[in-house]
């Protein structure tokens, strides 16, 4: 059932196994359960320690639920990757057909072996924080009081190129 209102939520998505596939069809297997708000730029990514995989897809979400964290995550957002394929193994940089994860959840503090809110990548990976800071320019994290403005700022997008065409079909999911 798909939520109409709610807590604000911003989950990162990636993909490196036909993106231009797995992310719309993530996308719309979503709008079932949530109410999307927001689609930042997508950008093409390589491969985290220069590994020889097929470049990544990377952008932010912003959703409105009343699900909480633990439910979105365990019961939306990982039966979504199991529906496009996903496998989850040892190695957390292996290729993925999607990759969804709860970055920050309203004002929501979590430390669980799961699901660690809001997401430390948010502090380290650009194509997350610069995505993010999109959607939420006034964003500040809870665990910390950091304003995201203060963390994005030394940012680079070094590395990053836009995907225009898959960022608009996003977009264009979401006015429907």
């Amino acid at each position: 059932m798909r939520e109409r209102s709610g807590k604000r939520v911003f989950l990162s998505v990636g993909s490196n196994l036909e993106p231009q596939i797995h992310i719309p069809r993530a996308l719309d297997l979503l709008l079932a359960h949530v109410r999307v708000t927001g689609v930042s730029t997508f950008y093409r990514t390589a491969p985290a320690g220069g590994r020889r995989q097929p470049d990544f897809a990377n952008g932010v979400w912003r959703v409105e639920t009343r699900l909480d964290a633990v439910r979105l995550k365990g019961d939306v957002l990982r039966a979504i990757e199991a529906e496009l394929g996903r496998v989850r193994g040892g190695d957390r940089f292996a290729d993925r057909t999607i990759d969804l994860d709860i970055v920050a959840y309203g004002d929501l503090v979590l430390r669980t072996p799961d699901l660690t809110l809001p997401d430390p990548d948010i502090r380290t990976r650009a194509f997350v924080a610069l995505p993010l800071l999109e959607l939420a320019p006034d964003l500040v994290l809870a665990d910390t009081g950091e304003p995201l403005l203060a963390i994005a700022h030394g940012m680079s997008r070094a590395g990053m190129s836009i995907l225009p065409e898959l960022t608009e079909r996003l977009r264009e999911r979401i006015r429907r």
